[in-house]
């Protein structure tokens, strides 16, 4: 079967503060630079794990080459299945989830770390914060700081000179990658939800079944920093439809759940609160209700 998944352990770190989880799909040279960014931008020692989706541009060998821990499928299996499938290798108490189009800017981990002692129990999820080249609907990035749209016009210097001089707050809701999670939160809620392959809308997902199993600690950690090329490999695939999805599975829009619950992209001050019911949210859960009725 061509989406069969096949599993490669590698030595299992036991002094690794964190898994990095990353899937990747015929996209080797920005797998190698954020690779390249861990290894030499991180405070601590960290197992890397990559769950290869085809690999005929060569990542195949390349992975092994590395003596990395892997997981294989021959054709995409989408990120559901793939950090899914990688999880199950991770032998760190934390698993930190990245796309591999991101570059890890000195001491991320530092940060993330500081923030987990800080905090002092497992129910949290946090991420670090983007740099972006251009702005988009992400209130949750720094955008836009322009030093390129791949590795090959990269400029890491200019980067590494400027990235720790943009003002910006600490956030609320977390969601995005990279993504920060104790393994027991993640193995509590059964990790990303395969339903919702390949895999639009199964961050919120994640967000949600964390909520429901009582996380009120989103953060997005401003000091944590990565530098995001918004690649193009999800325009590859073909999406399914989770906006619908995660409507009909919650009886809310992700819309909803990400400004009323998650409260995304503002500034910071500590743990949430069930939503105010009041006018607004009752205006919202009606305009939900008439989707979902809709949306049959």
């Amino acid at each position: 079967m061509k989406n069969q998944i096949s599993y490669f352990p590698n030595d299992r770190l036991p002094d690794a503060k964190f898994s990095v989880l990353i899937p990747t799909w015929n996209n080797l040279p920005h797998l190698r630079l954020i690779i390249e960014s861990i290894r030499k931008n991180s405070r601590f020692k960290h197992q890397i794990l990559i769950h290869v989706n085809q690999g005929s541009d060569g990542t195949l060998e390349w992975v092994k080459e590395q003596k990395l821990g892997f997981t294989y499928s021959e054709e995409n299996v989408g990120v559901c299945y793939a950090f899914n499938a990688v999880a199950s290798l991770a032998n760190a108490g934390y698993l930190l989830l990245v796309d591999d189009d991101n570059y890890l800017l000195p001491d991320w981990d530092f940060y993330l770390w500081e923030e987990v002692e800080q905090i002092g129990h497992s129910n949290f999820c946090i991420s670090g914060t983007k740099i972006e080249p251009r702005k988009t609907f992400n209130p949750c990035v720094i955008a836009p700081k322009y030093f390129g749209s791949d590795p090959k016009n990269f400029q890491e210097r200019d980067l590494l000179d400027q990235y720790q001089s943009f003002d910006f707050a600490d956030w609320n809701g977390s969601s995005w990658y990279p993504l920060l999670v104790h393994k027991s939160s993640w193995d509590l809620v059964g990790g990303l939800s395969t339903e919702f392959s390949p895999g639009m809308y199964s961050d919120p997902d994640f967000m949600m079944k964390l909520w429901q199993a009582g996380v009120r600690y989103f953060k997005g950690v401003s000091k944590s920093r990565s530098y995001h090329f918004i690649s193009k490999s999800v325009k590859r695939v073909k999406k399914n439809n989770g906006r619908k999805q995660f409507l009909k599975k919650w009886g809310i829009s992700n819309s909803t759940f990400r400004t009323e619950y998650l409260r995304m992209g503002s500034v910071f001050n500590g743990s949430l609160n069930e939503p105010e019911d009041g006018v607004k949210l009752k205006i919202k859960n009606l305009k939900d209700r008439m989707k979902l009725i809709l949306s049959v």
